[in-house]
């Protein structure tokens, strides 16, 4: 495709990222052109697009169609190599795009082409490189989701991920919709609204969490570790709340969970609940135990 991939300042992550770009044409037509590139590309093809115009011999009402066909293409065109750089910031090394099927890269480029929300297109970006990063990651059934949201629901889906913890999956922990630490990030309308989307459900009797062999269990919150420890061979259930995310939920709060602000207020809040519910709690970055049940 002859593209320099230095352009972008790529360094040692230049491999992928031209790997990623060549899967990219291969698979869908799409020349990317780094950024600099393009402005006097996107110069040079406005001039060329309207001496074409006035010289074709043609009803004004077809120019119209024509010119409006044009600018659609390259709004589209804009979309797609405005999302593709920002896949670049999240590609790894070791990343390995030659693997994304054809028709995945077909079908994300489809859905995608019509988003110009920046913030979106920054989304959009992190799917593309998790894909690059883990072929395989992410389902069409989710890039098809994706292209259904706007900007109001990836803003609350973003809030919500304040409450997210990692056990063997991902876990929003929110105790009750009602505690005061939760209105402070996420409203229970808000709430509803993801449930209605399909990125959460709720429990309104809770959830719990079986500790791993009825003795201890780990989880994170924004890459701190706790461990948790039974008391006594009765009390193995941690109470998680009343959220679950959904199979897309968990797809797509994998793509934004990383780099989130640590919320120490709500995060003592839960470790609170931990401790009233019976059990002993340590992390293991500190090596210390903050709580000690009596029990």
């Amino acid at each position: 495709m002859g593209t320099d991939i230095s352009v972008v300042n790529a360094g040692k992550f230049a491999k992928p990222m031209n790997t990623l770009i060549e899967k990219i044409a291969n698979a869908t037509g799409v020349i990317y052109e780094p950024t600099k590139i393009r402005r006097k590309a996107k110069a040079e093809a406005d001039a060329a697009k309207t001496k074409a115009l006035v010289d074709l011999e043609i009803e004004e009402i077809q120019k119209r169609a024509l010119n409006r066909l044009v600018n659609e293409e390259i709004k589209k065109q804009e979309n797609i190599e405005a999302i593709t750089e920002k896949s670049f910031d999240s590609i790894k090394e070791n990343a390995s795009p030659e693997n994304i099927e054809d028709d995945w890269i077909s079908n994300f480029f489809d859905k995608c082409k019509l988003i110009s929300d920046e913030d979106m297109q920054k989304l959009w970006g992190k799917v593309l490189a998790g894909e690059a990063n883990t072929p395989g990651k992410h389902s069409k059934r989710t890039i098809e989701f994706m292209s259904t949201m706007d900007r109001y629901d990836a803003e609350i889906f973003n809030k919500l991920s304040h409450f997210c913890w990692i056990f063997d999956d991902i876990q929003p922990i929110i105790l009750n919709h009602k505690d005061k630490e939760t209105n402070k990030l996420l409203s229970y309308n808000e709430l509803t609204h993801l449930e209605s989307i399909g990125l959460i459900t709720t429990e309104s009797f809770g959830l719990v969490k079986l500790i791993a062999n009825k003795i201890e269990a780990i989880c994170f919150y924004k890459g701190r570790q706790l461990n948790i420890k039974a008391s006594n061979s009765k009390n193995y259930k941690v109470n998680i709340g009343i959220i679950a995310l959904t199979k897309i939920g968990q797809d797509l709060m994998s793509i934004i969970l990383d780099n989130q602000n640590y919320e120490s207020s709500y995060y003592d809040s839960i470790i609170t609940s931990f401790y009233k519910q019976g059990f002993i709690l340590s992390e293991s970055l500190e090596n210390r135990y903050l709580f000690k049940s009596n029990n």
